[in-house]
């Protein structure tokens, strides 16, 4: 059997609950859960390097709090609440630019403990699972993360970053050339690449996911939701390649869509 883990990114605040249930209606209705990485107090003014406002920001319509919790939205909140085929994880904690790589390990700690709680003040259960905001974290910050995370997924993970207590674990992945790894209770999940988004060729990307599960046991699927609303209007193509991918995976037989969580009972192979 192979397992797929769905990895939708940037939910917060200003997501429209419109856009996550054309997205991921087809999913839910086949029984796939869906991982929505959460931001728990979405910054309003994070930019990229070239000033231009990050891409989960598309409807922000001149709001002029310079962050927003996930609760300030009841109407989504209370849309995922009622769909338990969505599972949330924590996405950082306000998702400024690069924010777990350059933030000190007691600041990180503080964001880590208020993400969670603000999750939990929202209604949803405590988020056992870290994703990174842009796939950095800072060697001092993965410590802090699986001091409170039984899972953390990243893009990579590289000697030069991971904490040096690691490095014997590191080297054995590395050594057996396993995607995912365990160091102590924390799962370190790696994925590759963002497989579903606008930058790569719509045609044959449905054949390249599967070429990547096929090579490994356990998949993380990672895309972003408003990647499919750029300029305020739906990628009719890439939203139906999004369909296709469900379709795809509910109808294979050897296939299981699974939550993050799941790992966490030691009976999935992390290979």
């Amino acid at each position: 059997m192979r397992y797929v883990i769905i990895r939708d990114d940037d939910t917060n605040a200003l997501t429209p609950v419109d856009c996550l249930e054309r997205l991921y209606r087809p999913f839910l209705d086949r029984g796939l859960p869906v991982n929505l990485a959460v931001i728990p107090d979405v910054a309003t003014g994070t930019t990229m390097p070239d000033g231009k406002p990050e891409g989960f920001l598309l409807h922000k319509n001149g709001h002029g709090d310079c962050s927003l919790p996930i609760g300030s939205n009841a109407k989504l909140t209370n849309y995922l609440k009622s769909n338990s085929g969505y599972h949330v994880v924590q996405h950082g904690y306000r998702h400024d630019y690069l924010e777990f790589e350059r933030i000190s390990s007691s600041d990180a700690a503080d964001r880590l403990d208020r993400g969670t709680r603000l999750l939990q003040d929202a209604g949803f259960s405590r988020p056992d699972t870290f994703v990174a905001p842009y796939d950095k974290l800072s060697r001092a910050n993965m410590l802090e993360i699986a001091k409170r995370f039984r899972i953390l997924s990243t893009g990579w993970f590289e000697l030069g970053r991971i904490p040096y207590s690691w490095w014997p674990q590191y080297l054995m992945k590395k050594s057996l050339s396993r995607p995912h790894w365990r160091v102590g209770n924390t799962v370190l999940l790696s994925h590759p690449g963002c497989l579903l988004s606008y930058t790569r060729s719509y045609t044959g990307m449905l054949d390249t996911i599967i070429q990547n599960l096929n090579q490994s046991q356990v998949t993380v699927l990672v895309t972003h939701w408003w990647e499919y609303f750029r300029d305020h209007h739906p990628d009719e193509k890439f939203i139906a390649t999004l369909h296709e991918t469900a379709s795809y995976l509910a109808n294979r037989r050897d296939v299981k869509v699974v939550p993050f969580s799941e790992l966490t009972s030691g009976n999935l192979p992390l290979n």
